[in-house]
């Protein structure tokens, strides 16, 4: 078998273009995933748990469209490649129908519901088609082992700087009268500014990286097929065992991502009672977790691997975050009986947050590895399809997550029109130990999946060595050459 040569490193220049694109997803998870159940529950006036039912039907049915997209983006033949087509053409319809989401007409509460599926189905259905080929330009760009997880760390680093960036705007600007965050006027800037930040992004980094990407695919033509043909292949390379494996650890983890977004402006707004300036000082606290991330994420992977680096760095998050709470209960958290010390719970946050990000770059990381696994046994390379279904998967299970925070609200029995400093100490227990138990339930779930993914940075070595054997073999098996 022949060794595989090092890859070339990728220039700086074009990791920061690839990942610009990145700013769009994370915009639409800050609006999503921070934003819209307030914004339907405490502005518009709908339950918390229809809501969080109405947002979790959204995105289970948006999701079966990721799959769609994926095997669409791997078929595309046109002079500019595979991806580039979409990304030009999805962000102008994306930012129109994000400003429609966030704009409901004066309508009876089945309609307002109805409204909220559909158009989030629509925006997160076009952020698919702005996310997926871009993501999967990844395993195109390199098949080094390290350096996959170098660009991952960049698309990490726009994407939490993008939603960072509005939620900053959010606090600071948009929200920062006397009504806050249930103020109705704040929404039409939010938005508008999210609409404009996602389009330009993402045309911003397809230009960027036109010349490297932009080749053209017109000639290669595949044999006739069918849709019965399409859908059995489609269902080999989703039966991989190392994307299956993966897919149901990153399940559990999407699960509680979605029950922490949805539940921060909760938290931070009734149960820490945060001021409008520690609100915007808890902004560039995440953006501090997303930079320490960056750096620290190299050293783990280089340490222990990608699996095992995100099984640590999950069991630190999980431990701090879920301590926090449970230590809140328990009476003590310093600073209690009065108000909660927000020095202690920044540097509590600073940890859970920072190891957080770094597993969720590792578990993408790890996903572009399973390209290779699954060429090796199909003789497809399918990246637009492999980050689809992980993608489908997220959205289930956000909505899920979503929904839960919801019932949650519920249980803990949480006042509509609610102001902070006027909600019941019952009423927060409740809800902290609702959070806390969550959390940590389901994402120790997750580690205990993710100890079966089966590929480490021997097997991909290994397995690049096979398929460049192949690749050179081909010629002489054709007849090509004497």
């Amino acid at each position: 078998m022949a060794a595989v040569p090092r890859p070339e490193r990728l220039p700086v220049w074009l990791k920061v273009t690839h990942g610009l694109g990145s700013i769009a997803y994370g915009v639409k998870d800050n609006g999503f995933s921070t934003f819209l159940l307030l914004f339907y529950n405490q502005v518009i006036g709908l339950d918390a748990g229809i809501v969080g039912l109405a947002i979790m039907v959204a995105l289970i049915a948006d999701a079966f469209v990721d799959p769609v997209i994926g095997e669409l983006t791997d078929r595309t033949r046109s002079r500019w490649g595979r991806r580039l087509p979409w990304l030009y053409g999805a962000p102008i319809p994306l930012a129109i129908m994000w400003m429609l989401l966030w704009n409901p007409p004066a309508m009876s509460d089945t309609m307002t519901v109805a409204w909220l599926i559909g158009f989030a189905i629509i925006v997160r259905s076009l952020v698919s088609m702005c996310e997926v080929p871009s993501v999967a330009i990844v395993p195109e760009l390199t098949a080094d082992y390290d350096e996959r997880t170098a660009v991952m760390r960049y698309r990490f680093l726009f994407g939490w700087g993008g939603g960072l960036l509005i939620l900053l705007l959010a606090y600071g600007v948009f929200f920062g009268g006397a009504k806050g965050l249930v103020d109705p006027d704040g929404y039409f800037p939010y938005a508008l500014t999210g609409a404009l930040l996602m389009t330009g992004a993402v045309m911003l980094s397809a230009a960027g990286q036109h010349k490297r990407i932009a080749v053209s695919n017109v000639a290669d033509v595949k044999a006739k097929t069918t849709l019965r043909k399409v859908l059995g292949e489609m269902r080999d390379t989703l039966s991989n065992r190392a994307f299956l494996w993966l897919i149901f650890a990153a399940l559990f983890g999407f699960v509680n991502q979605g029950i922490t977004f949805s539940m921060n402006n909760y938290l931070l707004g009734f149960f820490w009672q945060f001021t409008q300036g520690e609100m915007v000082a808890y902004v560039f606290l995440l953006f501090a977790t997303m930079l320490a991330a960056f750096i620290l994420v190299a050293p783990i992977s280089a340490r222990l691997g990608k699996r095992d680096g995100a099984i640590f760095a999950g069991a630190v998050a999980l431990l701090v975050n879920s301590g926090i709470y449970f230590a809140w209960i328990q009476g003590i958290f310093p600073g209690l009986p009065g108000k909660p010390s927000v020095p202690a719970m920044f540097a509590l946050v600073f940890v859970s947050n920072t190891f957080s990000i770094i597993l969720m770059i590792l578990s993408s990381s790890m996903m572009a590895d399973v390209v290779e696994a699954s060429q090796s046994e199909t003789g497809r390379r399918s990246e637009g399809l492999f980050f689809a279904g992980y993608f489908f998967m997220q959205k289930c299970a956000t909505g899920i997550g979503i929904f839960v925070a919801g019932l949650i609200l519920s249980l803990a029995a949480f006042p509509a029109n609610a102001k902070p400093g006027e909600v019941g100490a019952d009423v927060l227990g409740n809800l902290a130990l609702g959070y806390a138990l969550a959390i940590l339930v389901i994402g120790t779930l997750g580690l205990i999946v993710m100890r079966r993914f089966p590929i480490s940075r021997a097997d991909h070595e290994a397995r690049l060595a096979i398929l460049s054997d192949a690749a050179r073999a081909e010629p002489d098996a054709s007849g090509a050459h004497p």
